[in-house]
């Protein structure tokens, strides 16, 4: 399929980072989707059966038709792909607007399109789409430069077009991924900072429209509790705090560590902790693997982040740049509000963990993304056919 230069740069510590990574994502669903159980001890049969690996099932399905996904991506050359972003553009547009008309409500927002007993999230979609527009059109504007009001209406039309309708669902924490992808790119691509403070400055202008028109109540609320999680301690505010103490209790060697694995029960595995085998996995894996687990976690996505930025610097042209560092600005935002919000540090907005949270949608979308990564790096040198 491929020629053997290609081979050779292939980037095989990427793949390895991402399976590692869901290999942690594993362990968490299999400890957060456990049944509590009493009196364990030397009852090895009984501690087994307290596990319910349907979910991790389904996790390895989306791992390895993510993985088929990778490679159909990394077999065709970005240019190509590029070509044809445009489409993938509009059409996850049209599923965005399709949700709003036929979507599934959950958790106070329309989101999701139900295909049989599954759901699909097509603003998962949108990350990947945005950052293939964006860099087709930063690439186009590289020698004229982006610094003139026509390049600016024509980038900042690709960002609203899609985050307009996401907000309408309402979904605050894709908007916010979104704007970084944005953020992110035009930086690299030299924007002025005009600019950029002309954008900060209406977005602050913003906030008061935004916060009567289109923010829920359940939303600002959740903005305030953010603030004050003990203003609301079996509200709102139990999310979080549940999640530190969760957090907390692994301590330095996690709660695995101390008790085994088929003993004892975490609080994620006594409920304490909502959402715990997609939001907030990272509690639960931090419960179970304690500091050093948590820490070697990060680790893994500092290192995959930069080596994702090693990539866009050894492009072969600003095209793959661009796809790299829209990538990065991605994972990088995700890990950040994610874990950020299972500490108490950032507002909980539902953003999954990469690769480790629960979910179809968000495993296909990462995946992808990272086939084009490994795409400009099979592609950074000019090949003599």
């Amino acid at each position: 399929m491929f020629k053997n230069k290609l081979v050779k740069n292939f980037d095989f510590f990427i793949l390895f980072l991402i399976l590692l990574l869901t290999g942690f994502g594993m362990v968490g669903i299999v400890l957060a989707t456990r049944s509590p159980v009493e009196g364990v001890d030397g009852v090895i049969a009984e501690a087994v059966e307290s596990f319910n690996l349907r979910q991790v099932k389904l996790q390895a399905l989306w791992l390895g038709t993510g993985l088929v996904i990778m490679a159909f991506v990394i077999a065709i050359d970005y240019h190509r792909i590029s070509e044809y972003s445009a489409y993938f553009y509009w059409i996850v547009v049209g599923l965005l607007l399709l949700v709003r008309q036929f979507g599934v409500e959950g958790g106070g927002a329309q989101r999701w399109i139900a295909i049989g007993p599954f759901r699909m999230q097509p603003s998962e979609f949108t990350k990947l789409t945005l950052i293939l527009m964006l860099a087709r059109v930063l690439a186009r504007y590289e020698e004229e430069g982006i610094n003139n009001w026509k390049s600016m209406a024509r980038i900042f039309a690709t960002l609203l077009i899609p985050l307009l309708i996401i907000i309408s669902q309402p979904d605050l924490g894709t908007s916010m991924v979104l704007i970084a992808i944005f953020m992110g790119m035009v930086f690299v691509a030299g924007i002025k900072y005009r600019y950029l403070f002309i954008v900060m400055g209406i977005g602050l202008a913003a906030i008061p429209a935004l916060w009567y028109l289109v923010l829920d109540d359940y939303q600002k609320y959740r903005i305030l509790v953010y603030l004050n999680p003990g203003m609301d301690p079996l509200g709102e505010g139990y999310h979080v705090l549940q999640s530190i103490m969760s957090i907390g209790s692994g301590q330095l060697t996690g709660q695995v560590g101390r008790g085994g694995l088929l003993s004892g029960n975490l609080l994620s595995q006594l409920d304490f902790l909502p959402a715990k085998d997609t939001d907030f996995i990272f509690s639960v894996t931090a419960e179970a693997l304690g500091f050093v687990g948590g820490i070697i976690i990060i680790i893994l996505y500092y290192l995959l982040i930069m080596r994702t930025l090693r990539t866009a610097r050894r492009s072969l042209d600003v095209l793959g740049s661009y796809i790299c560092v829209g990538v990065a600005s991605m994972i990088l935002f995700h890990v950040f509000e994610n874990i950020g919000m299972s500490m108490g540090i950032m507002p909980i907005t539902g953003i999954p963990l990469p690769f480790m949270s629960y979910g179809g949608s968000s495993m296909w979308t990462t995946m992808a993304s990272f086939g084009l990564v490994l795409n400009v790096g099979l592609r950074r040198q000019k090949l003599k056919l």
